[in-house]
């Protein structure tokens, strides 16, 4: 037996949080999740083959900075409950300063803790990945 909020006064507008976190993931987020992905991998290979195993490395932890900064991005999005466009537009801007401020946190303990580091593939891995996430604007939702 499964409990149900059908019962409750207003329980039509119930939204648990699994909800804003698959809101938060529509399909413009997962598909510029996989195309980062799919990013990360081609630039690791590519650096495994050019710097070698520290290169694959660098550029696959600048490519997870970008990624877990992205995710972060849009849990704080999905958690917005706006209804104007001002609201909205507060919503995106709080979105992308925690972008960017989970980013430059990950940037930051990458670089002090992984000595060994290819300074420009992580770097250079983490500018594309940060730009393709960009591009969840131009992925249409249906």
């Amino acid at each position: 037996m499964r409990y149900t909020f059908s019962a409750l006064p207003g329980a039509d507008r119930f939204e648990p949080r699994a909800n804003a976190m698959r809101r938060a993931l529509g399909k413009p987020i997962r598909t510029v999740l996989i195309w980062q992905l799919v990013a990360a991998a081609a630039m690791a290979l590519a650096a495994a083959a050019l710097a070698g195993e520290q290169g694959a490395l660098s550029a696959a932890a600048g490519s997870a900075v970008s990624v877990i900064a992205g995710l972060a991005a849009a849990l704080v999005a999905s958690l917005s409950k706006a209804k104007s466009a001002g609201g909205i537009l507060v919503g995106a801007l709080r979105a992308e300063a925690v972008r960017l401020g989970v980013a430059l946190l990950l940037l930051w303990i990458v670089l002090t803790n992984y000595r060994e580091a290819a300074v420009g593939v992580l770097l250079g891995a983490f500018v594309v990945t940060m730009l393709i996430f960009s591009m969840a604007f131009f992925v249409r939702e249906h």
